[in-house]
């Protein structure tokens, strides 16, 4: 389409992959929409797009001046750029042409407290701002995401009818919710990204101990996550994992996952999500095991001489001599059982980690309608998500995911296939730093009491810290070298 007839109904800023894709959603959906980019050639490419897929009412501007004024007011702009200072650049060149009352959208992987700057920055000039966190990858911004916005509540009025229709669709209703003030929306979706590394790293492991240990194919392990794929583990995660197994290499023999270079790719969020944990003191120790493995995974020239070096110190492979015992069927079945327990345990983390926030920057997170709006669209889409939903439907202050009564239940009877996997997997050298991460936060978190008590009797001993006592109240202080050896001195008199 050349020229619009009338204003569009709202303005998308950014044409990479996810920019497109997401015009192409609102526009497929019905909603005239106006698309700018610095680079012409990506208009161009939109718009081409637009008309091959439907002749969509979307609308191609080349500067930013025709961009905004297309848009009917209050106006409403999409910017999906790459987070950081193109944002920043992008909103100065926007902002020229915007007036008081008109909303600014970023969807990009932006850091909370750059959204919360700016949405201070736009208020001056009386802009409203959201930052709204987008997953679902490329085929997600087309189809419908899963969409977290945060900030000002009545710019996501004004577009609140668009996004129900873009987002993703499931049983109980569109994976879209306005998230809560400030940076919120880009908080929660940075969480989402924390507990999809999480995800992503467990499944990896079980994929190496069934490979590794169970001496699995590419095709035996596709038909058996397809089959997880109809259970309790029903994820996209899972599902697209069952299709990775099946491709084969176009430039040789057997299957193109074998050939694939084994160092991990990362953008941030994970790395901001463990960051945050540390913040505030919430333990999340399967996100940070998979954050350190996909360090570990660039050192990629340091391991293969690690292993030549430990191979001449007379370390031995011992894969083998674990494989020659094992019951295919049964490790299956504990693998599927310890990968659930341990998938619980990191979303779990992730929750703690959002309602910790929640309560610092007074947001009112809803952690079951988060779980919801998670069900569809989004990367870590997964069946047990409206299971989380109702947990805390039921119990909205649930300190955990652990002691809802049904994941209780659950993670009780998994727990002796969990342990057998992981035994196994430490006996066989396979390392599995998610699952080890999650069934130790999961013994530590069960135990009424734990070895504290030494350490803080150590940190009494060297730095007077002080202690608290289990039979009486107060701090206490004690000057342990000296009565231990006044001990040491009594012991002495009675040999």
């Amino acid at each position: 389409m050349e020229a619009s007839p009338a204003l569009s109904r709202i303005g998308l800023a950014g044409l990479a992959v996810m920019g497109q894709n997401l015009a192409l959603n609102i526009a497929e959906k019905g909603f005239p929409i106006s698309v700018y980019n610095r680079t012409t050639s990506k208009v161009d490419e939109t718009v081409d797009r637009a008309h091959n897929e439907g002749n969509l009412p979307l609308f191609g501007q080349y500067n930013p001046r025709d961009f905004v004024l297309s848009i009917q007011r209050p106006r409403s702009v999409i910017i999906l750029v790459k987070a950081g200072l193109p944002v920043d650049q992008t909103i100065a060149a926007l902002s020229d042409h915007l007036e008081p009352g008109d909303a600014i959208i970023d969807g990009g992987n932006e850091w909370y407290e750059n959204t919360e700057r700016r949405i201070v920055q736009a208020s001056e000039r009386g802009i409203l701002y959201l930052g709204m966190g987008v997953s679902g990858g490329e085929d997600g911004a087309r189809n419908g995401p899963s969409l977290m916005p945060g900030g000002s509540f009545q710019a996501y009025s004004n577009v609140e009818d668009i996004l129900k229709k873009v987002a993703a669709q499931v049983d109980d209703g569109p994976c879209v919710t306005y998230i809560g003030e400030g940076g919120s929306g880009n908080f929660v979706k940075m969480v989402h990204n924390g507990i999809e590394y999480g995800d992503m790293q467990l499944i990896s492991e079980a994929y190496d101990v069934l490979k590794h240990v169970g001496g699995l194919s590419n095709s035996e392990l596709a038909d058996i996550f397809s089959e997880w794929n109809r259970g309790e583990l029903e994820s996209f995660l899972i599902e697209i994992s069952a299709d990775i197994f099946k491709v084969k290499d176009e430039h040789g023999d057997g299957e193109l996952v074998d050939k694939i270079l084994d160092k991990t790719g990362m953008k941030g969020t994970g790395k901001w999500t463990v960051q945050q944990a540390a913040e505030l003191s919430i333990a999340a120790p399967t996100i940070a095991a998979s954050l350190d493995c996909r360090y570990l995974s660039g050192l990629k020239e340091e391991r293969e001489s690690a292993a030549e070096v430990l191979k001449e110190a007379g370390l031995n492979d011992s894969v083998g001599s674990v494989r020659s015992g094992i019951d295919k069927k049964k490790l299956i079945e504990d693998v599927r059982q310890a990968l659930y327990a341990s998938k619980i345990c990191s979303y779990a983390q992730g929750m703690n980690l959002l309602r910790a926030k929640s309560l610092e920057k007074g947001w009112n997170l809803n952690l079951g309608e988060l779980a919801r709006i998670w069900k569809g669209g989004c990367i870590i889409r997964a069946v047990f998500l409206d299971r989380i939903k109702k947990a805390y439907q039921r119990n909205p202050n649930l300190a955990s995911l652990l002691v809802d009564p049904e994941f209780a239940r659950e993670m009780v009877q998994r727990q002796a296939a969990w342990r057998r996997v992981v035994g196994l997997a430490i006996s066989a050298g396979i390392s599995t730093p998610g699952m080890c991460a999650s069934l130790a936060y999961f013994d530590t978190y069960r135990r009424a009491r734990l070895p504290a008590n030494l350490v803080q009797a150590q940190r009494d001993l060297f730095g007077a810290h002080t202690y608290e006592r289990v039979d009486r109240q107060g701090s206490y202080h004690t000057e342990w070298t000296k009565l231990a050896r006044n001990a040491d001195a009594g012991v002495g008199i009675f040999n």
